[in-house]
């Protein structure tokens, strides 16, 4: 990973050089291994570098095209090096003394701006080029890279993080509150707003054209709807196997003979754990895999259909595999307030689910004690390989296909000893009038989602700032009623959150590359190609997991029904903090802007009733 900064003055300012210089300096942290730059007088670019991968010490960024007239840095890591090199016509010799930069941009002189459909991997970039007078600013199909601008009349600039850009004094730091109260109501994070006012994000599968005249969008990334046929379910679990194997592979560049891993009791963590340590043991290579736990003797409530403790069923994959070091954490007796400075330094944003992301710091820590440098994550799997394929009964019934959906009902009941009210809601959930679930959830379950109880928002600021129906334009329905079809459902599951600034802060923090073989292009579109009944099959939710992984976990594994429960002792945690806590709350309260956005009495009166 690097970090990159730019500027361009519109006006022809032969300065843009000390901006960029500025820009560099502050995101130091994020590529510590040396910087340099290319100044242009009214165009400038530089690059941060952070080497992770063998061929960086190739790297000789800023990179210029052989005409001179296109200029390239870029933060990436490619993960079809050799397919790309053979389109490109490049000899293994050559190819081998070449970073993904340069491959890059021989790309970008190949295709152009249809480069796009030759990459696969993390990447985020900024190309100038000269000759038609354009700034391209793109980052890759998920997002993995971060990269942000701001542009006023006379100049546009732009930084990997928030904070390069706060270096110019043109762009001082100031909350964006549209951005963070849509954060606070779980609303997607689509559009270009970033926490910061003034500070605008390239999006995910995105490529944003800049000219002195303007700015365009080019969405580079949209997955076809088709339907790959295979001959029976193995072919599916087969093929499956492949695209994991290959996506993990190529993940493991610049590892070494050491690499970190998630390990949970869950499919996704499992099946990546336990793929590296296969792939890694003809090496003579290890995974240090990591489950966090709570602290021994917690019997603290754990919801029905959940794990709060995960490390016995880890460690019944980890034994499996002689070159994986099981690593259990358990709790510090820290609370999520300790460090929240510091992550929010790192992060350049809030993250969701801070509990959990204090679990994730305890692992990264460690790892990095351990000099380790890259930890392999299956974050969307569920999205992927890991689907459970419940809409498969929304798209019978949108089709009419009633004995194939009876079937298909009565076979996830039985498998899951599931009432039919749960199934008929799973069916028919879709086309309820959302007053209609509300109520129905309400009589069965005793709750109804509602924003107005999950979020600390202000009431009278989330109806002024109408997040209803910002939330309808995203495709979130605050009642999550069942979607109506598979792929749909996962592309958005997939474009919820932007991570890129979470992995650029993880490296900063600790020197970990955060690699999500769960996020392989490869491995997405084929995965969207599938039908839904390889997900869904004999009232088997997840099956093609279940049967892919069947060949590396443990059946404990594979035939588990509850999911973990990330960071279940929370509450633990808090009520120690109770004070601080209460604190933190009472500050707010002297901030304009927020005891504008946040219910802050109803928050105190949550502390002072706590735990009930």
């Amino acid at each position: 990973m690097s970090a990159l900064a730019g500027r361009w003055n519109f006006n022809g300012r032969p300065d843009a050089g000390d901006s960029c210089r500025r820009i560099l300096a502050a995101q130091r942290m994020y590529g510590p291994h040396g910087d340099t730059l290319w100044d242009g007088g009214d165009v400038a670019l530089g690059c941060a570098r952070y080497n992770s991968l063998d061929e960086d010490r190739y790297d000789r960024q800023p990179l210029t095209d052989r005409s001179g007239k296109i200029m390239l840095v870029a933060d990436l890591r490619l993960d079809n090096r050799d397919d790309l090199a053979r389109a490109l016509g490049l000899g293994t010799a050559e190819a081998a003394v070449m970073a993904d930069a340069a491959l890059l941009l021989r790309a970008w002189e190949r295709w152009d701006i249809a480069l796009f459909d030759h990459l696969v991997g993390d990447y985020a970039f900024a190309l100038w080029d000269q000759r038609r007078h354009r700034l391209v600013l793109a980052r890759d199909h998920l997002g993995g890279r971060p990269l942000h601008y701001h542009r006023q009349k006379n100049f546009v600039a732009f930084a990997s993080m928030p904070k390069g850009l706060h270096a110019l004094a043109e762009i001082p730091p100031a909350p964006d509150e549209v951005r963070n109260v849509e954060f606070l109501a779980l609303l997607p994070e689509s559009g270009p707003r970033s926490f910061f006012e003034g500070v605008s994000r390239v999006e995910a599968g995105q490529a944003v054209i800049v000219t002195a005249d303007g700015m365009s969008v080019i969405d580079h990334w949209q997955p076809k709807r088709h339907t790959l046929k295979l001959a029976s379910f193995d072919d599916y679990a087969e093929a499956a196997r492949e695209q994991l194997d290959r996506a993990i592979a190529s993940r493991l560049r610049g590892a070494g003979q050491r690499v970190g891993a998630h390990l949970s009791a869950g499919l996704d963590s499992s099946g990546v754990a336990a793929t590296a340590a296969r792939l890694m043991a003809d090496r003579g290579g290890q995974v240090v895999a990591y489950t966090y736990a709570p602290r021994p003797g917690y019997d603290g409530p754990v919801p029905a259909g959940r794990i709060a403790d995960e490390a016995d069923l880890s460690a019944a994959t980890a034994r499996l595999y002689p070159n994986i070091d099981h690593v259990v954490l358990r709790s510090d007796g820290r609370s999520q307030l300790d460090h929240q400075d510091r992550d929010y330094y790192l992060f350049d944003r809030p993250l969701l689910n801070a509990d959990i992301q204090q679990r994730f710091n305890m692992v990264n820590a460690d790892a990095g004690k351990r000099g380790l440098n890259v930890m392999l994550i299956g974050t969307m799997g569920n999205a992927t390989l890991s689907y459970s394929g419940l809409t498969l009964l929304p798209e019978l019934a949108a089709r009419f296909r009633w004995v194939a959906l009876f079937r298909a009902m009565r076979a996830l009941k039985r498998k899951n000893k599931l009432g039919w009210k749960g199934v008929l809601a799973q069916t028919f959930g879709p086309w309820m009038p959302e007053p209609v679930w509300c109520s129905i959830n309400r009589r069965f379950t005793g709750f109804a989602p509602d924003p107005a109880d999950y979020t600390a928002l202000n009431g009278d600021r989330f109806d002024a700032l109408d997040l209803r129906a910002t939330a309808r334009a995203r495709k979130l329905d605050f009642s999550y009623r069942p979607r109506r079809e598979a792929f749909e459902e996962r592309l958005w599951i997939l474009r919820r959150v932007d991570f890129g600034n979470n992995q650029k802060g993880v490296q900063a923090g600790w020197g970990i590359d955060l690699r999500d073989p769960t996020t392989d292009r490869r491995l997405v579109e084929f995965c969207l190609s599938l039908p839904t009944d390889v997900y869904l099959r004999n009232g088997e939710a997840r099956a093609l997991a279940r049967r892919a992984l069947a060949d590396r976990l443990p059946r404990a594994v594979t035939g588990e029904r509850r999911r973990g429960l990330q960071a279940g002792d929370w509450h633990e945690e808090l009520t120690a903090a109770r004070d601080e806590l209460r604190l933190e709350i009472t500050r707010l309260a002297n901030v304009p802007a927020a005891s504008r956005a946040l219910d802050v009495p109803r928050m105190v009166s949550l502390i002072d009733d706590w735990p009930s």
